[in-house]
């Protein structure tokens, strides 16, 4: 009875039939301009790094490996630092002032970097861009998740991904060819921008009820959805939800409906950045340098990127059709099998100590006078596409499951009485990690080479699969509400309000 009640639970409503999401898309872009200067912030030492490193570098500025491992890692110190902030702002202030917020400390961080004259200017502007960072990834998809209906949810979930992925294509595309202090300046323009969209966006619904603010709740939820849509049975069921939460004490943590969602969000954000997706991408070009990829490294790095943003948006297109579990299963084992072909070519490749700027004066031009070089030159050129297609698959695997799926279900089954502390803390527990292993990534390389934390990155992958398979629950096609109630029972989605009533009570 159970199943067949919720499968007539999620047929659309005549109601939901006649929703116009144009002014939701508009709303869903201007909060996720947010992710566009964090993926663009996050990957900004890729293209930089060599130029700090190499022989024209200004001497105030060159970088030795120590202080080039500060530079690629403190971004994500600053983003646990963020996250923290955004456990506080996000209930104080609301998520929509939270992501405005952000671009304060974005803005502060690259004019330093633009105008850095000394190496401490480099390391806080890119700290405070990281501050920005950590802000919008707590706030942004929260936000979305509380203003989007479940026939959308899934799609509009992916799009801090997506654009997350695009400002990082676009800042390897903009360093081929743009001096780094110019991508500085550049970097703060989206930040700008979104702030001028956001000032004219509503508040969460959910939020404005919570406040009893129930005229504004409803006009933004007709805002959202459109002058002909019925907006009393979705405030119902977000009023309802609210009215079966009280204040969460922390003893009351450890009870299931708010501890299991708590962990299991917690964890995925760790294996997320366990699986080297954030030093990979900070030390994109460097690491090519190292792998001998045939193609100049900052060309791989643009085409990584590309890649990237392909894969995304198929995750997109996939999310409320495929389903979360099954892409997080395609995602674990393509994964797997390129860290795996990682590991061998680099266990017997030699690499030159991380990181490194390319070195163009090396040659082989001894091949072209040798038959035998030649063939050997051959054979170097098509072996050097294989970390290059690795690195690819990589990407393509975590941009389809584990990159905006962590991201899209970290905002649907926190409990919302405890989630933007909850969703702070997710944040921060993720960046912490990404910092540790950032930093260390630098040093293992140095000592061992590539193959060490590539091997690492494989077992990691493996656990990702059986962590998916044993504890994360589909939630695709479900509400907020229903999603809660599966935590409650422990066993169904399905809604029974006498008896959720009855357990509040």
């Amino acid at each position: 009875m159970d199943e067949e009640t919720s499968l007539l639970d999620r047929r659309p409503t005549s109601s939901e039939s006649r929703i116009n999401n144009s002014k939701l898309f508009l709303a869903v872009f201007s909060a996720v301009l947010g992710n566009f200067s964090f993926g663009y912030s996050l990957v900004y030492s890729s293209p930089v790094l060599p130029k700090f490193q190499g022989p024209d570098a200004d001497p105030r500025l060159r970088m030795d490996t120590e202080q080039a491992a500060w530079f690629g890692s403190i971004y994500t110190l600053g983003a646990a630092a963020g996250g923290l902030g955004a456990m506080l702002l996000n209930d104080l202030i609301g998520r929509k002032l939270s992501i405005m917020m952000s671009a304060v400390p974005l803005t502060i961080g690259y004019m330093l970097m633009g105008g850095a004259v000394d190496l401490w200017m480099l390391h806080v502007g890119r700290f405070l861009t990281g501050v920005a960072g950590g802000m919008t990834a707590a706030s942004i998809p929260v936000y979305i998740s509380e203003i989007s209906h479940k026939a959308v949810r899934g799609a509009m979930g992916s799009c801090p991904q997506i654009t997350a992925v695009f400002g990082a294509l676009t800042l390897y595309a903009m360093g081929l060819v743009v001096p780094w202090r110019w991508l500085a300046v550049a970097g703060g323009l989206p930040a700008v921008l979104m702030v001028v969209l956001l000032a004219f966006m509503p508040n969460s619904p959910r939020r404005l009820l919570s406040l009893n603010r129930e005229q504004q709740a409803e006009r933004a939820l007709r805002w959202l959805r459109g002058q002909h849509y019925n907006t009393n049975v979705e405030l119902s069921a977000i009023q309802h939800s609210i009215n079966t939460q009280s204040k969460v004490t922390w003893s009351q943590l450890a009870r299931p409906v708010y501890c299991r969602p708590i962990i299991i969000s917690v964890v995925m954000r760790f294996l997320q950045q366990m699986t080297g997706i954030t030093p990979i991408l900070v030390y994109l070009e460097p690491i090519f340098s190292q792998s001998k990829v045939s193609l100049e490294p900052r060309y791989d790095a643009a085409i990584v990127g590309a890649v990237r943003l392909f894969s995304v948006a198929v995750a997109a297109s996939l999310m409320d059709k495929a389903g979360r579990k099954a892409l997080l299963y395609t995602s674990s084992l393509l994964m797997f099998l390129s860290s795996l072909t990682l590991t061998i070519i680099s266990h017997t490749t030699p690499c030159l100590p991380c990181p490194t700027p390319p070195n163009h004066t090396m040659n082989w031009d001894y091949s072209s006078q040798n038959p035998i070089g030649n063939t050997l030159d051959a054979s170097h050129q098509t072996a050097g596409l294989i970390p290059l297609i690795s690195t690819m698959v990589f990407i393509f695997g975590y941009a389809l499951g584990w990159g905006p799926i962590t991201w899209l279900l970290m905002s649907e089954v926190l409990p919302l009485v405890a989630r933007g502390v909850a969703s702070g803390l997710c944040v921060t527990v993720s960046w912490l990690t990404a910092f540790m292993i950032t930093h260390a990534f630098t040093h293992l390389v140095d000592w061992y080479g590539l193959y060490v934390p590539y091997l690492c990155f494989t077992v990691v992958c493996v656990l990702c699969l059986l962590f998916n398979a044993v504890c994360i629950p589909e939630t695709r096609g479900r509400s907020l509400e229903e999603i809660e109630n599966y935590f409650r029972t422990g066993r169904t989605f399905t809604i029974n309000r006498s008896n959720s009533t009855a357990q509040s009570s």
